[in-house]
């Protein structure tokens, strides 16, 4: 099964079911000597995991990190490392009954399309359990972007359902107003809109108790990031940011910037004007908005790099839907398994560690073109 490997100088190869002993990644590119701990890998990895709030799934995972390779004394060894994420409570028996059946918006089907076999277990390689080891590795690519260049990556949740939250200034949000609501208790939604927060945890609750499930937007904000990162044509960094959140799953649309708002504009209106900020330190390009999202081109412009992702609906439901078996005979489906009634929660530091990669991965490309002779 090739499609497994994401990246040019930052690599990362993963493996793994969700219903499988484990999950593992291996990053390659990392240079020697950054500060790197199991605690590090936790904090992010925390975020992802089920069971963390009544918002989500209840499989009990503590998803505890194991590093295999690559570190030695606390530090990056510049050679490859090696996470390993153990499952810990499986219940494979949930899923009997649908071995010979099809989920409605699911990828049970083009699984069995593609490899003529499926690993039913709550999905398999398709599950979104496999991206523990994707969340590990971002967690090195944000400590390398923010050594390098102060680099940050923040994301939240902008859109549940119909409730939209607020967010005059992206680049402004923080991590602890994401993570903690005013009153200093846990931000389940994970939307720094507390207003909005509080409605959209009436809405998933609603959903849950229907069994049902319902679908939102996350926004992710890269900032402090140089301007130059990106190649033309194909290996524009917007390409490969649309492709590394794309590649999660249940996301279905990725845009960035005004989006697809720029098509009600015309451009003098969607131009954003550069300016001149003159310092001690020299002259900086900047632009007085931002519509552009930070690349013009495919390349970074300096400014915050803002994109949000259209996340579905869980398509695992244990409300009964018509569906047909693998020989096409119809019957029905009712998902036993544990699921989320919002994947968005859950979905912030996935987009996060994606973004992230990206990123550390046009940061290393470069540096060696800089560093390269003439």
């Amino acid at each position: 099964m090739p499609g497994n490997t994401f990246g040019h100088s930052f690599r990362i190869t993963t493996a793994g079911e969700s219903h499988g002993p484990g999950n593992v990644v291996i990053v390659d590119g990392v240079p020697s000597g950054i500060p790197l701990s199991v605690e590090d890998l936790r904090i992010d990895l925390r975020r992802r995991r089920p069971g963390q709030s009544p918002l989500v799934t209840q499989r009990q995972e503590d998803d505890e990190p194991e590093i295999l390779s690559g570190v030695f004394d606390g530090r990056t060894t510049g050679t490859s490392i090696a996470i390993l994420i153990r499952n810990t409570d499986q219940r494979s028996g949930d899923y009997s009954d649908i071995r010979e059946k099809y989920r409605p918006g699911h990828a049970d089907y083009t699984f069995d399309v593609r490899y003529g076999f499926r690993d039913y277990r709550g999905g398999g390689r398709s599950s979104a359990r496999e991206t523990t080891a994707r969340v590990a590795a971002g967690v090195i690519a944000k400590k390398l972007i923010a050594q390098e260049f102060g680099g940050e990556v923040i994301g939240y949740v902008k859109q549940v359902g119909s409730i939209q939250a607020r967010i005059p200034n992206p680049e402004l949000v923080t991590l602890q107003q994401v993570e903690t609501l005013a009153d200093g208790s846990p931000n389940f939604v994970r939307c720094p809109d507390y207003d909005a927060a509080a409605k959209m945890v009436e809405l998933i609750d609603e959903v849950r108790r229907d069994t049902d499930s319902i679908g939102g937007v996350s926004e992710i904000v890269a900032t402090n990031v140089p301007a130059g990162l990106g190649e033309p044509v194909f290996d524009k960094l917007k390409a490969d940011l649309a492709k590394a959140l794309f590649s999660l799953p249940a996301v279905l649309g990725v845009e960035y910037g005004i989006g697809f708002g720029c098509a009600e504009m015309r451009g003098s209106q969607n131009n954003d004007i550069f300016v001149a900020e003159v310092s001690n330190s020299g002259t900086k390009i900047l632009t007085n908005s931002n519509r552009h999202g930070g690349m013009l081109g495919g390349i970074s412009s300096g400014m915050p790099i803002v994109l949000r992702a259209a996340i579905k609906p869980t398509s695992s439901l244990a409300k009964e839907q018509p569906t047909v078996t693998r020989d096409g005979q119809p019957t029905t489906i009712r998902t036993k398994g544990r699921h989320d009634p919002c994947l968005l929660p859950r979905f912030v530091p996935m987009g996060e560690a994606m973004v992230a990669i990206v990123i550390a991965d046009h940061w290393l490309r470069w540096k060696a073109v800089r560093s390269s002779p003439q």
